[in-house]
């Protein structure tokens, strides 16, 4: 089920750049086949472990990586981890054979904005790349059940055990809220755009929001604006 967020500029580029990570050469072959006959998307790499996906991402230019969750070795949340903190802006899919709501919460907070059962693959991966190409997540209708059903992931974060936004990450709120731009925002704060798509990012995260929407009622909410 593919599901509205944050308004964020599409990728600038006519070649969508795939990145793909599985430790299964016939499976990556599979996921080859799916992709790279849209038009206009190209698989740019191809990585069999998590250090090899984190090397590649570093070095070649990407805008989505599908990567697996179960590798040897380093897996495939620690390899998603570690290429958000390089490069914020990769958009990625976590595909999992699991589907318990342990590994659907944990793909997600390691900032997997695209998760997709192995089992629903066929059906739904390229619509869930095509979803993250526009910076929109994308959740199948089983992840999105598991993910109603855990009150840790769904919508508006746990009341029990609230994670707060940073200083910054409250003025970015703020100024989101009352219609500003990334670039507007960033203009007014003195920071660049990309950091404030960042900031964006993890304050979604942090509050389980998922979409403009949800962080302007957060706001409204929170007496931070004016309805």
């Amino acid at each position: 089920m593919n599901t509205s967020t944050v308004e964020r500029q599409p990728i600038a580029t006519q070649v969508l750049r795939i990145l793909l990570v599985d430790d299964h050469d016939l499976v990556r072959q599979g996921l080859r086949s799916m992709l790279e006959v849209q038009p206009g998307w190209t698989i740019c790499g191809e990585a069999a472990t998590g250090r090899e996906a984190i090397d590649m991402a570093k070095q070649l230019q990407r805008d989505v990586a599908v990567v697996d969750i179960h590798m040897p070795g380093m897996d495939g949340l620690q390899a998603t981890r570690e290429i958000l903190a390089a490069n914020p802006r990769t958009e990625i899919v976590v595909l999992t054979i699991d589907e318990t709501k342990e590994a659907v919460r944990a793909a997600r907070e390691v900032g997997a904005r695209g998760i997709v059962m192995k089992s629903d693959a066929v059906r739904n991966l390229v619509a869930a790349v095509a979803a993250l190409a526009g910076h929109e997540p994308f959740y199948t209708h089983k992840t999105s059940q598991i993910l109603s059903q855990d009150p840790v992931t769904s919508l508006g974060a746990s009341r029990a055990d609230p994670v707060k936004p940073t200083k910054r990450e409250h003025e970015v709120v703020v100024l989101v809220a009352e219609g500003l731009g990334n670039k507007q925002v960033a203009a007014s704060l003195g920071i660049s755009a990309k950091t404030v798509e960042s900031h964006r990012r993890n304050v979604m995260h942090k509050l389980g929001l998922r979409s403009t929407a949800d962080l302007v009622r957060y706001a409204v909410r929170n007496g931070l604006i004016q309805p």
